[in-house]
């Protein structure tokens, strides 16, 4: 079996040696392959290799690695421009187009990434896929809802797209998750194998239309560059053409 802890400190150690300096503002990203990420930037921040940092969290998790690893924190308020983001991703294409919101951060995460200069992706190889984007990832489309709105969302995405979707339900409490928005996720479960890369954006549209929805998990055409790790080691970077 793959050791995918250890191919996620891989692509997240390579990206903030390649992408990270003294002086910048950098957003923090959400989920497992993040935690390397942080844990890197507070190993060099730490021993004096950069200094004058700030980062800005795109989730609790984030700003709780944030403080863990003793970071300066800032936030969008008062440092609205990044020059770098770095994340996660639960599926990545060829074209760098991502799904992300497995962890139900997709919405605050979009924000940070569009608020940088150069967005950063980092994964392992499971999460790459050569054909269609989401092949690889059987939960679903996080899409990010209105609570009182979540019910009529799911019956209009199955109109308009002919796809099913569920509410995604918390495992340590009563009822469903709940976005540090304040919001409910639904996972649309698309038919990927049959979606071109030309016909993602459309999709998007269709779903960001609807009254009740926030926001949707798809990081179309915002990706920079991508570092995924392989088994043998090696991380390959992956640059927008």
């Amino acid at each position: 079996m793959p050791d995918y802890a250890a191919m996620k400190k891989a692509a997240a150690y390579r990206a903030v040696d390649d992408e990270v300096r003294s002086g910048m503002k950098i957003g923090i990203g959400s989920g497992s392959t993040v935690v390397f990420a942080a844990e890197r930037i507070g190993e060099l921040y730490g021993n004096g290799t950069i200094e004058k940092i700030v980062c800005v969290p795109t989730s609790f998790q984030a700003k709780q690695l944030i403080a863990k690893y003793k970071l300066p924190l800032g936030d969008l308020d008062n440092i609205p421009e990044l020059d770098v983001a770095i994340d996660g991703a639960d599926s990545i294409d060829k074209e760098l187009n991502v799904i992300k919101g497995g962890g139900g951060a997709c919405v605050q995460e979009k924000i940070v990434a569009m608020c940088a200069k150069r967005f950063v992706v980092i994964s392992d190889s499971s999460k790459y896929c050569d054909d269609h984007l989401g092949s690889n990832w059987s939960k679903g489309l996080p899409v990010e809802v209105i609570p009182s709105a979540y019910v009529p969302t799911m019956n209009q995405i199955e109109a308009k797209l002919n796809a099913k979707s569920e509410l995604r339900m918390a495992e340590k409490k009563a009822g469903p998750v709940v976005t540090d928005n304040g919001n409910f996720l639904l996972d649309v479960k698309l038919q990927w194998e049959k979606i071109p890369s030309e016909e993602l954006d459309s999709i998007d549209v269709t779903l960001l239309r609807l009254a009740g929805v926030v926001h949707t998990g798809f990081f179309l055409s915002m990706v920079n560059v991508a570092y995924v790790s392989f088994e043998d080691g090696a991380v390959k970077k992956l640059e927008e053409k």
